[in-house]
């Protein structure tokens, strides 16, 4: 569905976005996350045919946003980190705008209006005023009119910041019930929480850099070499035998309280299964062992060590 290929973009000698190369399937959900600063934004703005690459291309449905840049956009809806609404129209009227706007008639606007407020929940907003909706209603608001035109593509650019935690959740609902009707979502956040409650994969870029790519999972353990491992160990006996042990592998000790020991490994999977098989063989106390998983938090903080430009050259 989406292929973007060797993506650049350079302002001066500085790379906002860094040879930037991926795929996405149809009906996935991708988040990249990120610090303010690390790309986000530039990627979204060249996906979106709202800048022009320095280099590379990116395909969208078989269609190019250099060459084809007009086709594109009838394939996607563009959602932005300021979102904007006009607050002297209706929601209806906002929606009619856009649905204008996209070269549809009004018989297809009128059919889709009240589509699109059942999806992100505002049908019984469709007559009030913009001004007079919360900021969640608005952002919802502003996510109803990229789907105006029944896009195959959604890219949304920070779709929850700023939302107190229950429009946040409200937005994530939507989000979800999209993805069920298997829309392509291109999501970005700087809070990898969010993005992992509803993407199938997510990248990590870092510098302008796609540093990892993948599930959850697979994140974690790129950007986790340095793995702690927890061993438990009977309480009553003398751990001393089996600290030099783990001491004699060449390995990091910490002796912790109920009998647990951390052990700082950086081995492969392989490797811990060994060096577990090997602990057994030795008769030691142990009735645990495990490896302690980093927690998303830990996993944002080394991937946002890089975000150091300013939020408005992103």
């Amino acid at each position: 569905m989406i292929e973007i290929n060797n993506l650049t973009k350079l302002y001066g000698s500085f790379k906002a976005v860094d040879n930037l190369s991926l795929t996405i399937d149809k009906g996935t959900v991708y988040g990249f996350v990120g610090a303010n600063g690390a790309g986000k934004t530039t990627t979204f703005n060249m996906i979106a045919t709202l800048l022009q690459p320095t280099s590379g291309d990116v395909v969208i449905a078989g269609k190019s946003i250099v060459n084809e840049s007009h086709e594109v956009r009838k394939k996607i809806g563009y959602m932005p980190d300021f979102f904007g609404v006009y607050d002297q129209l209706k929601a209806n009227e906002y929606l009619n705008f856009f649905g204008t706007s996209y070269q549809m008639t009004q018989a297809e606007i009128a059919k889709q209006i009240p589509v699109v407020l059942n999806l992100v929940n505002l049908i019984d907003k469709r007559y009030d005023y913009v001004d007079d909706l919360s900021r969640g209603m608005k952002q919802r608001l502003c996510l109803a009119r990229t789907l105006m035109h029944d896009p195959e593509v959604l890219i949304l650019d920070e779709p929850a910041s700023g939302l107190d935690p229950r429009a946040r959740v409200e937005l994530r609902d939507v989000l979800i019930s999209l993805k069920k009707m298997g829309k392509t979502i291109i999501i970005s956040s700087h809070i990898l929480p969010e993005l992992a409650e509803i993407c199938d994969e997510i990248g990590v870029l870092d510098n302008g850099k796609l540093i990892a790519s993948g599930n959850i999972a697979s994140i974690q353990q790129q950007l986790s070499a340095d793995k702690t491992l927890i061993i438990q160990l009977i309480s009553e006996v003398d751990h001393q035998e089996t600290i030099q042990f783990f001491k004699e592998q060449q390995l990091s000790v910490e002796r912790q309280a109920n009998g647990q020991l951390h052990v700082h490994f950086t081995g492969s999977e392989q490797q811990q299964q060994q060096l577990l098989l090997e602990a057994l063989r030795a008769n030691l106390p142990i009735i645990g062992f495990m490896e302690d998983k980093k927690n998303l938090e830990d996993v944002f903080m080394a991937i946002t060590k890089g975000g150091k430009l300013d939020e408005r050259t992103e």
